[in-house]
């Protein structure tokens, strides 16, 4: 599983990062509330993200900042092998 990025650790939460790995999360909510346009759909809102996976991210980022695809398919993919 990813480890939590240690630049998190006090740091500002940037909702367009993971809050787990630091790398861009492509959220078009969070690209929409950029850019002021209205959210429509968004990858993040229709994939499952293990309950595990979830507990780590940082209670500071919690609601604030979405889990990259990258991390949410590592863990999908460790899982399918147990």
């Amino acid at each position: 599983m990813p480890e939590p990025s240690p630049a998190h650790d006090g740091a500002a939460i940037a909702p367009s990062r993971c809050p787990l790995c630091g790398q861009p999360n492509a959220c078009g909510a969070e690209a929409a509330r950029c850019s002021g346009e209205p959210c429509t759909d968004c990858w993040c809102m229709t994939t499952a993200v293990p309950a595990a996976l979830r507990a780590q991210v940082p209670a500071q980022a919690q609601g604030l900042a979405c889990i990259c695809r990258d991390c949410i398919d590592k863990v999908t993919a460790v899982g399918a092998q147990l």
